[in-house]
């Protein structure tokens, strides 16, 4: 029982620091991309297909 006085605060530091990271990237717009995925699907230049 005695770990879970290091274990509690270390788990709590980790948590937030993954949602500091988070809340960093949304607001810097990273997540920002309204457009991409429907330009992209009909866009010839990433054709999968190999030049013959």
């Amino acid at each position: 029982m005695e770990v879970l006085v290091w274990l509690i605060p270390i788990s709590l530091f980790l948590g937030g620091l993954g949602l500091i990271a988070f809340v960093y990237t949304v607001r810097s717009g990273q997540y920002d991309d309204p457009d991409g995925n429907s330009q992209r699907i009909l866009s010839e230049q990433w054709d999968n297909h190999p030049k013959a």
